[in-house]
Parts: C-alpha cells; structure tokens; sequence
C-alpha cells in the first residue's frame, strides 16, 4: 500500500510584512451559470467570473483552486439570484477570510417583438452581477451592483431643427449600474424590467428584427422623438429614481455619432460609490 505523501501548505504559512490585502483570487474564469427569468425559467449563460477574498496580514496567500471548485459547484447544481449572500459567506467559511466579492460578466437573452408585425427574435443585453460582503452575522455588510448596457436608437434634435428634411440619428447605450435594495422583503429587480425601463429613455428602442413596416414605425418613431444624450440621461434619471428596488444608481450613455469621427457622451450618479 501507497502511503499518502504530505505536501507543504505554503499559502498557509505565515508573512512578516504585516500588510493586509483587500482581494486575493481568480479572474475571467469562464462558466456556464444558471439564472431565473422574470417568467420563472432558468437560463444557461457563458459568464466571466472574478472571485476573491480579502486576505489577513499574517497569511502568505490563498488556495485558489478553491475559487474554482465552489464556482463549479454552483454550475453544475444551484442557481445565481440576485441575493447572492449564501454564495459570498459559504467562500469566506471555504477560505476562512472576513471578506468575499464576485464578479459575474454574461450576455443575457430577452425574447423581442418587432413593434408592428410582432415578430420576435432574442436580444443580448451585456449584464454583470457585482456582489461583495465584510463580515458575518449582524455585522455583516452585503452590497450588490446589477449592471445592464442597454443598446437604443437616438435622433438629434439640432440636425431635425436645422435641416430642410431629413435628420441624422445613432445607434447609442445607455449603461447603468444599479445598488439594489438588500434589505428583506425588498423588491425584486428582474433585469427585463431594468431594460425596458432604460429604454423609455430613448428615441426608440433597438430590435434584433425588423420586417418593412416594423422599420418604417422605427424610423418614424425616431424622428418624431429627437433626444441628446443629455436629454436620454435625464429621462434614464427619472427612471430609475423611482423603479423600485434600487437604492442608487450610476448612468452613462454613448451614441456612436453617424455625422462626426467622435462619440456624444454623458454621465450621472446619485447615491452611488464605487
């Protein structure tokens, strides 16, 4: 019989420096995650993963194969909701750390109408789950960030003003980071809600199909509903100040301009750090 043979725990071993590290672990780990859909189905999506733990003074490094492990765990076997507190505390208890942070980068799928013939097809929207927790028990301090980019389609008001006919328009984004309300009972933010919601800000939506008529209201729609950035911002503001469920929010919107070699751009936050 083959006798086991120990290993040195170097991660385990003490450090002299005296220095405290405030994320230690793996990024653009690549996985197949489970999320719930606003209609109660799950759906499968590629993510990018960054994890990590704070790491105390006296200790050389951590175990990172256990980042992996726990994430793999998950895929295989549990879904990723917006409360992902059982997550971050069952990593500090893995890695005995005080504190734990992951980042979750995916394309989510929405099934889309085309506005006139109803037609549908589905349409990626960028989306990020940014949850951190310090702490355990009723010391604890959880945070989580739900990031959509919106893509949406914009008319400038001073080319429609300007102009004996015809009016220059963009395809542009609207990019929002939203702190969620963590307290118990508090609303649920679906992130179908979250893009429909930015999209009233704007000239009109995008869609990833379009049959002639579905165009002709678009095009129409756009021109009858010009908007700057800054006026897309506002009416984002207005929007997500009072959607429940959010305790703040930041906002950026980008139209890639069709006329000039540069983007228009604006920005906005309120009650929101980091």
């Amino acid at each position: 019989m083959i006798e086991p043979v120990v290993l040195p725990d170097v991660q385990q071993s003490e450090d002299l420096r005296g220095i405290e590290l405030w994320k230690v672990g793996v990024k653009k780990f690549e996985i197949p995650i489970q999320l719930t859909q606003k209609d109660g189905n799950k759906q499968t999506v590629h993510a990018f993963a960054t994890m990590s733990v704070g790491l105390s003074k006296s200790r050389k490094g951590v175990h990172m194969s256990r980042f992996v492990l726990q994430l793999s765990e998950w895929s295989r076997s549990r879904v990723f909701e917006l409360d992902l507190r059982p997550f971050l505390q069952e990593a500090m208890e893995r890695l005995d750390a005080q504190s734990a942070h992951v980042e979750l980068d995916f394309r989510y799928f929405i099934e889309k109408k085309a506005p006139v013939t109803g037609l549908s097809a589905p349409m990626a929207y960028g989306c990020k789950f940014d949850a951190s927790i310090t702490g355990n028990g009723i010391e604890e301090d959880y945070r989580f960030v739900l990031s959509v980019a919106v893509p949406i389609g914009n008319l400038c008001p001073c080319s429609k003003e300007i102009s004996d006919y015809g009016a220059h328009n963009q395809r542009a984004f609207i990019r929002a980071q939203a702190l969620l309300d963590s307290t118990p009972n508090a609303p649920v933010v679906w992130i179908e809600d979250l893009v429909s919601g930015l999209e009233e800000a704007a000239s009109c939506p995008v869609y990833p199909f379009l049959k002639r008529p579905d165009e002709k209201h678009v095009t129409e729609t756009q021109y009858e509903n010009p908007k700057f950035v800054e006026d897309v911002i506002r009416d984002a503001t207005l929007v997500l100040r009072d959607f429940p469920g959010i305790r703040g929010f930041s906002l950026e919107v980008e139209a890639f301009e069709s006329i000039h070699d540069h983007n228009a751009w604006a920005a906005h936050r309120e009650n929101f750090h980091g």
